[in-house]
């Protein structure tokens, strides 16, 4: 694409003529031609080697490249886009036209009449709102989106990275990266209406970090022959760019650093003017945005071609990422989109597909395209019933005036009486009311049959899954959900893929431009990741569920697994069951109302029946005296007490068999005189052969002991009997002792209670007393000092009276 370089041999100093001979000079521009010569008396035309531009791989070789070459490939870029944007059209028109059944904005209509409805059903729009609501909870939950597998064999190591990819790729998502939130929103609120929405995910250099993007359909543009993005020859992103933003990466050194003239005029389509008009907004005539088309397609660029293990030129074009300015024309960047290490030189990925329904070809079909003449119809039929109620309630006819109708061209309006010239008579027959009729039942009636369609298709109807019968099977009511959201099943499985397609791309972008180690701050600790983390041994995935689209459906799931744990406890874990149902309820601190099960310590013998007693767990181990617990629990089981606890002896009775069981182990290894695997190791067919031959002989030792044993108790010798006579009466004897203390015991508490007993009603008696007394003591006070007041009030008045009568007398 560039000028052709041609050396040819040139020897200094000689005295003969030097002939030239250029091929192809229709490529060469012989003003602007230069030889450069080397110090081999080699030359080349066109460019010096001394300053040719060692690049590395990933940087941007268009600053490697002359510019005709650069204009030549620009050239033949956008003429491409402009073809593959061309052959849209239809795609642009069915969306841009189906944007207006969302009825956002109101319409003015003067036919049939001034007034006239112009309302919108909002079928199309509950349809859009409940899908984005629905879907946007279950793939933007609040602790992170991201969820992780294990590849290969699992182990430790394994486990902890996945851990932290995981912790990390939830932090990155949901503190550092803020636009995904609110972008993620986005598209699943555009997605529905055109079917197809696009996330770029990418490492931002502005932003130092990677990044996630909403893109608009309208702004990926395809050849028309394009299936997927995988395959699609070339997939270009417009971009709008303000002039200081694009300065920032062409100072950055990430695009090439011309000089820009101003920008020009965006052409805007029918669909750009249909979004401005839905958002009451208009497009001023100062364009202040560049507009850049991203371009992602094979080249084979000359000066890089790709060469084979022999050293010479495939012919294979490369995948590169060409930026173009559409405004000037210039190429900014060209940089390669592979990986060097990669010999099939596959194109790096940097885009994912969201599609609402598959559709025909590249693009998806939205809701727009699928339910578009269901709304045009239920909204006609909406406005037919308005429009007739109006007529209804405000007739509108003639009236007689000489037979001469004014205005006699115009249709009537609601309310509107016209002149009509007519000879004289009665008053009645000077008016005529037009015959307006009821709003009909018929088109009310159909108006209600569209809608349920339209609301069976879009899966917006509530299910009535509470208003089964309690009685039916468990599966019926999962059935019955299934049947009624199979379409939004097939779109969250879509979506779940999606979104699966978007982290796998997002975690490569951390790999390739995270540093060796990584240290972030969350709430309350401190982490760390590491390049390495992000090898293939990890594999990254949405944290809902393809299968669960909905809480209502996970619930149902829940409540479901339940009733059949509650069916059948005996094969079921009804903790766990209750567990899941917490989960699906999104019920925090699950612990605190299901404890874990803590871990049993080793008891002694009379630890251990305590702990039945008191409905404790009790457990046996392996280092443990089997025989003396054995013994001991079988006393135990003896005692009448006991025996009236069904709870208890069955506790005793299943440890007793835990104690025989270690028992029986011990003694087949004493007979075979060598130590068993343990019980949870996995033996190949060969060994467990060889214990079975030997555990045979084994088997036959310790049951012949087990019944001498029991021959020898059945037939016991005299001596033994008296003396177990002898233990068993000194055991009562024993009882009988400890009951006396017992019951002495328990007269000393009663007569020490009764002591106390009559202290305290002597110590209240002497209380009452004291009170008593006191009591009179202040009654005794109360009645002298009323008798003082009495006295000094009688001396007062005597002495007033004689003060008046001294006074008098003078």
């Amino acid at each position: 694409m560039a000028i052709e370089r041609q050396p040819f041999s040139v020897i200094p100093g000689a005295e003969e003529d030097i002939e030239l001979e250029i091929e192809q000079p229709e490529m060469l521009n012989p003003q602007n031609t230069e030889v450069f010569l080397a110090e081999d008396g080699s030359a080349t035309i066109g460019y010096d080697p001394a300053q040719q531009i060692n690049l590395k791989f990933g940087e941007n070789i268009a600053d490697a490249l002359e510019e005709n070459q650069l204009q030549e490939i620009a050239s033949e870029l956008v003429d491409s886009y402009e073809e593959d944007l061309n052959s849209r059209d239809d795609w642009y028109t069915t969306f841009s036209k189906g944007l207006d059944l969302l009825g956002i904005r109101g319409e003015d209509r003067s036919q049939p009449f001034e007034g006239a409805s112009g309302v919108h059903h909002p079928i199309l729009s509950e349809a859009v709102t409940q899908f984005q609501s629905q879907a946007y909870k279950e793939l933007l939950p609040a602790g992170g989106p991201v969820d992780v597998e294990v590849l290969g064999v699992t182990n430790d190591a394994k486990l902890e990275k996945a851990n932290r990819v995981k912790n990390f790729m939830n932090y990155q998502i949901t503190y550092k990266m803020e636009e995904y939130d609110p972008e993620m929103d986005q598209l699943l609120f555009y997605l529905p209406l055109s079917g197809s929405a696009f996330k770029k995910i990418y490492y931002d250099p502005s932003l130092g970090r990677a990044t996630a993007r909403f893109i608009k359909a309208e702004d990926l543009v395809v050849p028309y022959y394009a299936v997927d993005l995988l395959t699609a020859p070339r997939i270009t992103h417009v971009m709008y760019m303000t002039e200081n933003e694009l300065r920032k990466l062409q100072i950055s050194g990430f695009y090439r650093d011309i000089s820009m003239s101003d920008p020009g005029t965006i052409d805007a389509t029918e669909l750009d003017d249909k979004i401005n008009e839905l958002e009451g907004l208009s497009r001023t005539s100062n364009n202040e945005e560049y507009t850049l088309l991203e371009i992602h397609v094979d080249l084979d660029i000359e000066g890089f071609e790709d060469v084979g293990a022999n050293g010479e030129e495939t012919g294979i074009a490369l995948p590169y990422i060409v930026t173009i300015c559409k405004d000037t024309n210039d190429i900014l960047a060209i940089r390669p989109n592979y990986d060097p290490n990669d010999p099939m030189r596959k194109k790096i990925e940097h885009f994912t597909h969201f599609k609402f329904l598959p559709g025909l070809g590249f693009y998806g079909f939205g809701l727009i395209h699928m339910m578009g003449g269901l709304t045009r119809s239920v909204t006609a039929i909406l406005r037919q019933l308005i429009d007739a109620g109006t007529l209804s309630n405000l007739p509108a006819g003639f009236k007689s005036r000489g037979l001469n109708i004014q205005k006699h061209d115009d249709p009537l309006q609601p309310g509107e009486w016209r002149d009509v010239d007519v000879p004289g008579g009665r008053l009645s027959d000077s008016f005529l009311p037009l015959p307006y009729k009821e709003p009909s039942a018929t088109l009310t009636n159909l108006l209600g049959v569209l809608i349920d369609s339209g609301k069976q298709f879009a899966a917006t109807v509530e299910q009535p899954t509470g208003d089964g019968n309690s009685e039916a099977p468990v599966g019926t009511t999962v059935a019955l959900l299934e049947k009624g959201q199979r379409v939004m099943s097939a779109i969250h499985k879509r979506l779940h893929y999606a979104q699966r397609q978007e982290f796998k791309i997002l975690k490569r972008v951390f790999g390739e431009f995270l540093p060796p180690e990584y240290p972030y701050q969350v709430q309350g600790a401190s982490q760390s990741i590491f390049q390495e983390d992000f090898d293939n041994s990890v594999d990254v995935l949405p944290i809902s569920d393809p299968n669960i689209f909905s809480m209502t459906q996970r619930i149902v799931l829940a409540q479901t697994q339940l009733q059949m744990a509650q069916a059948a406890p005996e094969l079921h874990d009804l903790k766990e069951a209750y567990r899941k149902m917490y989960l699906a309820l999104n019920i925090k601190d699950i612990d605190a109302i299901l404890p874990r099960e803590e871990e049993v310590p080793p008891r002694d013998p009379i630890s251990e029946e305590q702990a039945a007693l008191t409905g404790n767990p009790i457990k046996a181990y392996e280092f443990q005296n089997h025989e003396a617990y054995i013994a001991a629990h079988s006393a135990f089981l003896q005692n009448p007490m006991v025996q009236q606890n069904p709870s208890v002896m069955q506790a005793i009775g299943a440890n007793i068999q835990e104690h025989q069981a270690m028992l029986y182990r011990i003694q087949i290894e004493q007979a075979l005189g060598q130590q068993l695997p343990p019980l949870d190791q996995e033996l190949p067919p060969e060994v467990m052969n060889e214990i079975a031959v030997a555990a045979a002989e084994a088997t036959q030792v310790v049951t012949g002991q087990a019944q001498a044993m029991a021959q020898a108790m059945q037939n016991p010798d005299p001596q033994r009997q008296m003396f177990e006579q002898q233990l068993q009466l000194e055991k009562d004897q024993l009882m009988q002792k400890e009951q006396k203390d017992a019951r002495d015991k328990e007269v000393e508490l009663m007569k020490a209670d009764l002591d106390a007993q009559i202290e305290r009603e002597k110590m209240q008696a002497d209380l009452q007393v004291e009170d008593t007394k006191a009591a009179i003591d202040l009654q005794e006070l109360e009645m002298k000092n009323q008798r003082d007041l009495e006295k000094n009030y009688t001396e007062l008045v005597k002495t007033v009276k004689e003060t008046r009568k001294q006074n008098g007398e003078n």
